[in-house]
């Protein structure tokens, strides 16, 4: 693999050393960013214990309630492509304020809908700012590390970023209950005024105008075509993207099957939630060991060969009338483990090949694995009849549409034997 293509010692500072004195660059850098890619998560997370409540609120259908997701993840995934190319023409930092003010004044108006169409659309203008902290730090890694380094700086980035899915359930219960549902996006703001803080205090300046791309359309058309026909970045692109898309599935319909269907409190479903992210996060800090053990590719074809066999599990005792939250708990544990090391990895796969133009690359990446899991989204939502069953499924078929795509992209007679 590659090593380090830039010292995060020797860029350029934005705050002196002396603010951190037990805190090295490279830590520095893993709580900024992953903090600031927590902002968007966060906003999905916290939420998540408030869909029944705000469809009883609002008096919305679970479908209706379930479009303020798929709004949000519109935006979110359409305007990377967006935030990307900004930030290869005019740096990393600019587009990441503009899109911290727009989530800002997206929360601000989700606390204040009166109907669920209204929220329905702030939360697209959250989803439009969210997309900025999403897209940019990738690009941001990519400018300091490549190879096995860049994957354990974003695996240690998405341990920071743990805080959202493992803290925001339990936050979001502990407000929902005592001050409602509004409560979730007054704290939500205020996650993002922080982030807006580290940002312009911590977070140094990573691509210099030296290395900036033309601002000219042409150039980005070009950029984006290269990247359209390059098999193996596409490839990486959908692994990640179904893995993602199989957790958006979860997303959408979680919180009703737990709380609905097996008869969970707010609070309780928060505690199951979490479970999953810290099998996630826990398997993520493994990646770029393992990747440099046995090679990114075999790695990659393993774990999702396990996700998948987890997942399908899953499906199997669901059709043969298994309606047992322990069981579909462990296996959903199981998955989402073997997956959290795949995302990571892909992550840096797919962008290792596309240095100069890695905030296109990461945006044109984040888009299509939105899309992916909006889609996703969409079907569980139109399908869902209150049963296990929908959730599962397109779980499974993501998990399974993800090993396809691996053995294609990285070959699984090649990738096995010898990595990447």
């Amino acid at each position: 693999m590659a090593g380090t293509a830039h010292s995060t010692g020797s860029m350029p500072r934005s705050h002196s050393p002396e603010s951190l004195p037990m805190i090295t660059p490279y830590t520095r850098n893993a709580i900024v960013l992953g903090l600031l890619s927590a902002i968007g998560p966060f906003a999905i997370d916290m939420y998540l214990p408030a869909l029944p409540t705000i469809a009883a609120d609002l008096k919305a259908s679970p479908a209706a309630v379930q479009m303020t997701l798929m709004s949000f993840f519109v935006a979110f995934g359409v305007c990377q492509i967006v935030y990307g190319p900004v930030s290869d023409m005019v740096g990393r930092k600019p587009p990441l304020y503009a899109g911290l003010g727009l989530f800002i004044a997206g929360s601000i108006g989700c606390g204040l809908a009166p109907s669920i169409e209204w929220l329905i659309a702030f939360r697209f203008v959250q989803g439009v700012g969210a997309s900025s902290v999403m897209v940019i730090p990738r690009a941001i890694i990519r400018d300091l590390h490549t190879g096995t380094e860049a994957t354990r700086l974003m695996a240690l980035v998405m341990l920071v970023l743990s805080v959202s899915p493992i803290l925001a359930p339990l936050t979001g219960s502990a407000l929902i209950v005592p001050f409602g549902w509004r409560a979730v996006f007054v704290a939500v703001t205020l996650v993002a005024v922080v982030g807006l803080v580290l940002l312009t205090v911590f977070q140094q300046e990573t691509h210099a105008p030296e290395h900036r791309v033309a601002v000219s359309v042409r150039n980005v058309l070009a950029s984006f075509g290269q990247l359209m026909t390059h098999g193996r970045f596409l490839g990486l692109t959908f692994i990640g993207g179904l893995g993602m898309a199989s957790f958006f599935s979860f997303l959408a319909g979680s919180s009703f099957v737990y709380i609905e269907h097996f008869g969970l409190t707010p609070t309780q479903f928060s505690v199951a939630f979490a479970v999953n992210a810290v099998g996630f996060i826990g398997a993520s800090q493994f990646a770029a060991p393992l990747g440099e053990r046995i090679g990114m590719a075999r790695m990659v074809v393993i774990a999702t060969a396990l996700y998948a066999a987890f997942t399908v599990a899953l499906l199997v005792v669901t059709l043969m009338g298994v309606d047992s939250l322990p069981v579909m708990m462990a296996l959903l544990l199981a998955g989402f483990t073997a997956m959290g090391v795949v995302i990571p990895s892909t992550m840096v796969l797919a962008l290792e090949e596309h240095g100069p133009i890695a905030g296109m690359a990461s945006a044109l990446g984040g888009t299509l694995q939105m899309i992916t899991g909006g889609v996703m989204i969409v079907i569980v939502s139109l399908v869902f009849d209150g049963t296990p069953l929908p959730m599962v499924a397109a779980i499974a078929g993501c998990a399974v549409g993800a090993l396809i795509v691996s053995i294609v992209t990285l070959g699984f007679a090649r990738a096995l034997p010898h990595g990447a």
